[in-house]
């Protein structure tokens, strides 16, 4: 069960406790059903009304009850952006590779791995790009990234998703955001793999719409928060949180489940989103409109129209456009593109670039279609057709420059060497004796 509605105000308690919300005040000298009231803040006090962040929790115990947090191993998650030298090249990886549940268990938090990045946690000012690839859920174990929000974009294998505030069901082809703060544990069904996009500093929001009107791209309605659901339960060989803290991995102990909120009400919580019901704004006359038009999601900047990160999508359409090589046009940027696949074929691309696997054209690194693209689509008849039927590529789009981490490069032994040699069959039309109406 779920609650719609993007940034709204909810309220949500267990139908096991009624009337466990209190009334009239956040936190009364004493909760109903002896709960404890705790706030999670997502952004200043003092943020102007339309950006402030935060919801009341009415737990059975409070979150403050755990021992020290240590230091535990990072396995490949990293902040580390100095690890290997910059490499400009367009960058591709094949599918990355999910461990066999007979080889080795690996469940969500131990199965990230870092790809790339930029930017710094503990100024609030960044990105970090990562995969994951597991087999086995989390038991008794939960994690907390105190650095930024998680945008989840599964690839292979559902996940089902339990939060303080509720459980998620999240399929590939739907996107999850658990942000900033909020305790969350991933349970799988065999071997499972997707995208994140981490931001540190700002939250993701709807981006304007402009010239379009009120209506188009991603509606608020679709947009599916969990409700209210508590297990009372105690760990007595202990109950592990593991926090994302300024880049590092630490862990501490408890001897309760954290997922004991009863009731809890704000407009601070996780939510998922299908991206079938993406409302997709297209050209219907020539030429090839930028690929901010299929903006989901947003986390802006200090500067106006410039994101920290877009999340892009390219979903099924109908390509119209007249006199226009239709195909996305080469192209040299200011901005970082990371692609991923979740399934199909992307019309730019159709070999090599696979679900599963992963695409990076840096700031000013040219890009575009490869020769089999652009041969076949400059000499397409130029009907109505349907684009990207079957197919969902993504991007996330970042005005840093990301760098490229060792795992990414080295480790993960997925990265496509030959990936330059789909334009270097790319020859010259050029004729000095063309004249008008001549092909």
């Amino acid at each position: 069960v779920y609650m719609s509605g993007f940034g709204n105000e909810f309220s949500s308690e267990d139908p096991r406790c009624p009337g466990s919300l209190p009334e009239g005040q956040n936190n009364p000298q004493v909760c109903p059903y002896g709960l404890y009231a705790e706030q999670l803040s997502g952004s200043a006090f003092t943020c102007p009304r339309p950006a402030n962040k935060r919801s009341w929790l009415y737990r059975i115990l409070p979150s403050v009850k755990h021992k020290p947090f240590t230091s535990v191993p990072c396995g490949d998650l990293t902040e580390n952006w100095n690890e290997v030298e910059p490499d400009p090249n367009q960058l591709r990886w094949l599918p990355f590779t999910i461990p066999k549940t007979t080889e080795k268990k690996v469940d969500f938090v131990a199965g990230l791995h870092t790809l790339c990045g930029a930017g710094d946690a503990k100024s609030r000012n960044g990105i970090g790009v990562h995969v994951y690839t597991c087999n086995t859920s989390m038991v008794d174990r939960c994690f907390n990234n105190s650095d930024g929000d998680f945008l989840i974009v599964p690839q292979q294998g559902e996940i089902l998703i339990t939060t303080e505030f509720g459980k998620m069901m999240v399929e590939p082809n739907e996107i999850c955001v658990i942000q900033q703060g909020m305790r969350f544990s991933v349970d799988v069904f065999g071997e499972t793999r997707g995208y994140i996009l981490e931001v540190y500093g700002a939250h993701f929001e709807l981006p304007d719409l402009g010239p379009i009107g009120a209506n188009g791209l991603a509606n608020p309605r679709d947009f599916l928060c969990p409700v209210a659901w508590y297990e009372d339960r105690k760990v007595p060989t202990g109950y592990t949180v593991i926090n994302k803290y300024q880049g590092k991995l630490f862990a501490c102990q408890q001897d309760f489940s954290p997922f004991n909120v009863v009731a809890w009400h704000g407009n601070y919580t996780p939510y998922k989103y299908n991206l079938k019901n993406f409302m997709v704004i297209n050209c219907v006359a020539f030429d090839h409109a930028d690929p901010s038009i299929f903006t989901v999601l947003t986390a802006k900047s200090t500067r106006p129209g410039v994101a920290i990160a877009d999340f892009v999508i390219f979903p099924p359409r109908w390509g119209v456009a007249d006199h226009t090589f239709r195909p996305p046009y080469y192209h040299r940027n200011c901005m970082s593109e990371f692609m991923g696949l979740i399934k199909g074929h992307y019309e730019a691309k159709e070999e090599g670039f696979q679900p599963g696997g992963a695409s990076l054209h840096s700031i000013m690194t040219p890009h575009g279609p490869d020769v089999d693209c652009f041969e076949k689509n400059s000499t397409a008849e130029l009907k109505p057709q349907r684009v990207a039927e079957g197919t969902m590529a993504f991007m996330f789009e970042s005005s840093f420059s990301m760098a490229v981490t060792k795992w990414g490069l080295h480790t993960c032994q997925k990265l496509d060497k030959n990936y330059y040699q789909c334009w270097e069959p790319l020859r010259s039309h050029f004729n000095p004796n063309w004249k008008p109406g001549k092909q």
